[in-house]
C-alpha cells in the first residue's frame, strides 16, 4: 500500500499546491482535502471533503480513511485574512482537534506536518541577526496572528510528547514571494513605488513559493521530525529587494504609520501590523539545520525577488492566460470514476 496522505485547507493557495504536487507521486496512494472551501485548482485524484472551520469533522475522515500522513496548512498567518474569534477557531481549536484525531488509541497517523511561520519569532530592535530554531523571541506577542501562532506550537510540542511514535513537523516559514500568491508582501512590491518606514532599511529573508511546496512534501519522508526554519539565503535589505524588482521606495512616516498606510489600503494594499514591524527591524532565521536534513534550496532570498519581478513584468507583456478553475463536484466524479475517461497506461 502507498502513502495515504490528508491535507487540511485544500481550498487554499498551499493545500491545492500541495495537492498538484502530491497527485504526481505514485507513491501516493489517497489524498483527502478538508477546507470549508472548493479547491481552486484544477485535481485529478484527491478526494474533497467539506468541513467547518474548527475541523471537527476530522475524527471521523481520519478512523474511515485510515490515513497514515496529515499535513496542516491551513493555518492562517496573514491577519488581514481574519481576526478575532474566526482567527482563534481556525488555528488555536482546529489544530486541537486535529491532534485529537491523531492521537486516538485506533488511529493511523504516523506522521504530521505542520505549516508554520517565522511571525512566531516576533521582531525587535533587540533582536539578534539570525534566529535558529531554539532562539527564544525577545518580546510578548503583540498581535492576535502572534499569539494564535504560539498557542499552536504549544500544541505541536504537546502532542509530539505525548506520542513519541508519530514523527511531528513543524516548519517555520519566512516571507513568501512567488508569481502566482497574493499577500500583503507581494502586493506592496507590486506598487509603483513600495512603502518603507522613514528612517529604517531592513534586512529581510524570503523564500520562493515553489521551495514552500518542495519544503512540505521533503518533510513527508521519514526521520524529518522536529522544528526546521524554511528561507532562501541571504538577508537582503528592503530597498534592495525594492531595486530588483524595479521600484523606489516611499518612506511611511515612522510615528503614526498605520495612519499613514491608509491610502494603500484604499488600493487594496492592506500593511498589517506584523509586516510594518517586519518593515522597521526585519528579521532573519537560520536555514542551515534543514540543509542538513538534506534539503536544497532553488532560490536564494535575491533570486526569489528576481524570479517573482520577472514573471510579474511576463504577465504585463503577454497577459494572464490561466483559465479562472470553478470547482463543480459532478464535472470532477465523472472525470474521476467515468469509464469513459481513459487512464494512464489504458487504450
Amino acid at each position: 500500500m502507498g502513502r495515504r496522505v490528508l491535507i487540511t485547507g485544500l481550498g487554499t493557495f498551499w493545500g491545492g499546491r500541495l495537492a498538484q504536487a502530491l497527485e504526481r507521486d505514485p507513491d501516493i496512494e489517497v489524498i483527502i482535502g478538508l477546507d470549508t472551501e472548493e479547491p481552486k485548482v484544477r485535481l485529478e485524484r484527491t478526494e474533497y471533503v467539506r468541513s467547518d472551520e474548527n475541523y471537527s469533522i476530522l475524527s471521523r475522515i481520519v478512523a474511515a480513511t485510515k490515513v497514515d500522513t496529515i499535513v496542516h496548512t491551513f493555518l492562517v498567518v496573514d491577519s488581514t485574512q481574519t481576526s478575532g474569534r474566526r482567527l482563534h477557531e481556525i488555528n488555536v481549536i482546529g489544530t486541537m482537534n486535529l491532534f485529537a484525531a491523531a492521537a486516538t488509541p485506533a488511529s493511523t497517523v504516523r506522521n504530521v506536518v505542520v505549516k508554520s511561520s517565522a511571525l512566531v519569532y516576533g521582531t525587535t530592535a533587540r533582536d539578534p541577526v539570525w534566529f535558529t530554531e531554539t532562539t527564544p523571541r525577545k518580546s510578548t506577542p503583540r498581535t492576535g496572528i502572534e499569539r494564535s501562532l504560539l498557542e499552536v506550537e504549544g500544541y505541536v510540542r504537546d502532542f509530539a510528547v505525548d506520542n513519541p511514535h508519530v514523527e511531528v513537523t513543524l516548519l517555520r516559514f519566512s516571507n513568501v514571494l512567488g508569481p502566482k500568491l497574493s499577500t500583503p508582501f507581494s502586493k506592496a512590491l507590486r506598487l509603483p513605488a513600495v512603502p518603507s518606514v522613514f528612517g529604517f532599511d531592513p534586512r529581510l529573508q524570503l523564500i520562493h513559493e515553489d521551495d514552500v511546496v518542495r519544503s512540505l512534501l521533503f518533510s513527508l519522508g521519514e526521520g524529518r521530525s522536529g522544528i526546521y526554519n524554511v528561507a532562501g539565503d541571504g538577508l537582503v535589505p528592503w530597498s534592495e529587494i525594492a531595486r530588483i524588482c524595479g521600484k523606489a521606495t516611499i518612506p511611511l512616516p515612522f510615528l503614526g504609520t498605520n495612519l499613514a498606510a491608509e491610502p494603500l489600503r484604499r488600493v487594496g494594499v492592506d500593511i498589517p501590523p506584523e509586516l510594518l514591524d517586519l518593515l522597521r527591524f526585519g528579521r532573519g532565521i537560520d536555514n542551515r539545520r534543514l540543509k542538513e536534513a538534506g534539503f536544497e534550496y532553488r532560490y536564494t532570498t535575491a533570486g526569489a525577488a528576481q524570479a517573482f519581478v520577472e514573471a510579474v513584468r511576463l504577465r504585463q507583456t503577454i497577459g494572464n492566460h490561466d483559465s479562472e478553475y470553478r470547482y463543480e463536484e459532478d464535472v470532477e466524479a465523472f472525470f474521476r470514476h467515468s469509464p469513459a475517461v481513459v487512464r494512464d497506461g489504458e487504450g
